[in-house]
């Protein structure tokens, strides 16, 4: 089966009315990045951060995915979807989609702040001062904050480089290490990229752009890989 690897940011969930930080003139949702998505952050004001993400958990029991999340899930019929997203929301996994990484953390989640590999689901309930792991330290999201290495990062690296085709949706390809993840796709791979704005892309990659917001350049892109799926079918 032809795999199919698809890179998803903000503007992928931006429809499910989560807000993204490129449209909200460097805040997100009010806050200042730096203020509640870095180390510093959270070493300056705790109570500030643990608020900030209860609240983005509580937003994310409210929303739905949207037409693009389910596109991508119904792919899976003919081809072996990989997402690798940087949004921290479940929508991929509530729409269907069976194989999702996600770079930068999962916000249904808990970690402990004395060791990384204590990961613990909590769904949509919130993280409280004194909310402890068993080795008796704070709890803190499981995001991965701005100075923070990128875990899964040389996992996405090495599906990436065998893709048989690779999508790029509702990133501005400007948060590094995930927007290098287009070069590591092999050289004869299409390449896709749907979003409304404009993208800056690598010069010397042949670029398919389909500006479109997420739901209606998903369906587009559906169409066109369906049809070169029949065509593979009936040379086979």
């Amino acid at each position: 089966m032809r795999k199919l690897v698809v890179l998803t940011g903000a503007g992928m969930s931006a429809e499910s009315g989560i807000k993204t930080f490129r449209d909200s003139g460097g805040l997100w949702e009010e806050y200042d990045v730096m203020e509640v998505a870095s180390v510093m952050g959270w070493q300056k004001n705790r109570d500030l951060v643990l608020r900030f993400y209860n609240e983005r958990r509580r937003q994310l029991a409210r929303v739905k995915p949207n037409a693009g999340h389910v596109g991508l899930a119904e792919l899976e019929k003919y081809f072996e979807v990989w997402i690798i997203t940087q949004n921290v929301d479940n929508l991929h996994e509530r729409a269907g989609s069976s194989r999702v990484i996600h770079l930068h953390g999962e916000l249904t989640k808990a970690r402990s702040t004395a060791d990384p590999s204590l990961i613990y689901d909590i769904g949509y309930k919130d993280i409280n001062p004194g909310d402890k792991c068993e080795k008796g330290s704070q709890l803190r999201p499981h995001i991965v904050w701005f100075g923070e290495p990128v875990p899964l990062m040389d996992e996405a690296a090495r599906i990436t480089t065998t893709a048989n085709i690779f999508a790029i949706i509702g990133t501005s390809l400007n948060v590094y290490p995930a927007a290098g993840l287009i070069a590591y796709a092999p050289a004869e791979t299409p390449v896709y990229l749907i979003d409304p704005g404009d993208v800056y892309l690598p010069s010397g990659r042949k670029v398919e752009v389909i500006k479109e917001k997420a739901s209606a350049g998903v369906a587009i892109l559906k169409e066109k890989l369906l049809r070169k799926f029949i065509e593979i079918k009936r040379e086979e």
